[in-house]
């Protein structure tokens, strides 16, 4: 149970920073696209509040990193969970992925720092690139979970997961070079968003019998439950799983396009930006004609 709460809290952070990033882009570049001078930028701070809490969202984002980090580093002394050379790469791979929610805690505060004063005015081009070799980082550490696990569900969500980070890190590197994409930027607050609907995913998939596919079940001699103690006993059983989260990661991903549809719909309306600028309506032909006769009548008479 704790573990799933874990999955739920990450994936309810993952979802508010990627909508967080997604709504102030969009309205960044709303502002901005009449004068072209449209940038990407790592941070958004809120203007509407005072100076102590324009950059709340970095204080946020900081307190959850330090509970995951705290929660990584707790679980790598969980005894004998069921991996590939048991204790020790469960260790490994648990300090392993700490040290990445540490870096990603590291690059947080330097952008509060860089935002907020002026002891580190780093450029954002600079941010991206950090990001993008933290998330190939996670990409790294994600693809060796699933190459040692022997939970066949938690493989195939470590894969995904690893995907996704891949993807967030080509869209990092993609926007330091060519800042002004704003499409990039976009894509970037999506992956972010799917990430944490995925992390939900993966807790409900492993943790509720409600959600663990046919043929499948929780392993009974995991004590802790820490690692994705669901596997599937026959091969069969074992590619539906696969196919059945394969489904569900599509319908992820339409629901992520549907939601940046919307918000660039709802942003672009309550910015009320005319991209196209002001027109007149052209004049009416039969209109036109009328009022030529009237003139040339009223010309007549007055001869």
């Amino acid at each position: 149970m704790a573990t799933l709460m874990y999955h739920m809290f990450s994936s309810s952070a993952l979802l508010s920073l990627g909508l967080y990033h997604l709504i102030s882009t969009t309205r960044n570049h709303h502002l901005k696209s009449p004068r072209g001078d449209y940038t990407a930028k790592p941070y958004h701070p809120i203007s509407a509040f005072s100076s102590r809490l324009r950059h709340l969202p970095l204080y946020l984002l900081l307190l959850c990193l330090l509970i995951s980090l705290i929660h990584q580093s707790f679980i790598s002394f969980d005894a004998d969970p069921l991996l590939k050379g048991r204790t020790p790469v469960h260790r490994f791979t648990s300090l392993q992925a700490a040290a990445v929610i540490f870096s990603f805690l590291l690059l947080t505060l330097a952008i509060l720092i860089s935002e907020s004063t002026s002891l580190l005015p780093l450029p954002p081009d600079l941010f991206f690139a950090l990001a993008s070799a933290l998330f190939y980082l996670h990409y790294s550490v994600s693809s060796n979970s699933a190459s040692v696990q022997t939970s066949d569900l938690q493989a195939k969500c470590d894969s995904v997961s690893a995907n996704i980070s891949l993807l967030s890190s080509l869209l990092c590197l993609l926007i330091a070079f060519q800042p002004r994409l704003f499409l990039a930027d976009v894509a970037l607050a999506g992956s972010i968003c799917l990430q944490g609907l995925w992390v939900l995913q993966t807790g409900l998939s492993l943790y509720v019998d409600a959600f663990i596919p046919d043929g499948c079940h929780k392993l009974l001699d995991v004590v802790t439950g820490v690692e994705g103690s669901t596997k599937c006993d026959l091969e069969d059983s074992k590619l539906r799983a696969v196919a059945i989260l394969d489904l569900v990661f599509v319908l992820h991903v339409l629901f992520v396009l549907l939601v940046v549809i919307v918000t660039y719909a709802a942003v672009a309306k309550t910015v009320g930006i005319r991209r196209f600028g002001s027109y007149e309506a052209l004049p009416n032909p039969s209109t036109a004609d009328s009022n030529h006769i009237q003139m040339k009548a009223l010309t007549g008479t007055q001869a």
